[in-house]
């Protein structure tokens, strides 16, 4: 998505192997933006009757609230702590987290997420593909069917993408980046 990867190299700070995009994406968030990534994820995925949008908190809440609208369906975020107003009917997997250098037990209620669910995921990156994995791993605990994932941006030069399509799920990502250098992004064509 070319009004993506214009804006990853404008507004796009590289830090080592971290992608900071805090200024439209993942801290201030840019809702025309958002608009135009869910229109595309409803290009890429509208034919799949999809029932549910599930994505993990908190950055890929805006973006999966957004893609709803287009769905008209739900959204539904996998929790990374468990609070008291849920259920004890809980769905549970366990999440490493790249960034946050710890592992989360991310948490949905049962209630939510059934057999005959149609589950797009959403989230806002993908490198090694753990918050995929786990939300992939929920569905099924549900008895669900996931009819693919929804990324803003994968860092294609990482691992996650690959072992996930590898493992048989649809990957549509808006802006693939190739790599990370010396401050310079560049993206897969």
């Amino acid at each position: 998505m070319e009004l993506l990867e214009e804006r990853i190299r404008r507004d796009g700070v590289v830090d080592g192997q971290v992608l900071k995009v805090n200024s439209f994406l993942n801290h201030q968030m840019d809702i025309g933006l958002f608009n135009e990534m869910g229109r595309e994820f409803y290009r890429l995925f509208g034919g799949e009757r999809v029932t549910k949008l599930l994505t993990i908190e908190a950055s890929g809440i805006g973006i999966a609230c957004i893609a709803a609208q287009y769905f008209r369906v739900p959204v539904v975020f996998a929790k990374k702590n468990r609070t008291s107003n849920l259920s004890d009917n809980l769905l549970t997997t366990l999440v490493p987290s790249f960034t946050h250098g710890t592992t989360y037990q991310v948490v949905v209620d049962r209630a939510f997420l059934s057999p005959t669910d149609r589950v797009l995921l959403i989230d806002d990156f993908l490198a090694n593909g753990a918050a995929l994995e786990g939300l992939w791993q929920l569905v099924r605990q549900a008895g669900g069917t996931v009819v693919g994932a929804g990324v803003a941006i994968e860092k294609a030069f990482q691992p996650g993408g690959q072992r996930l399509r590898q493992a048989g799920l649809r990957v549509e990502a808006l802006a693939r980046i190739s790599a990370m250098e010396g401050g310079s992004i560049q993206f897969v064509r």
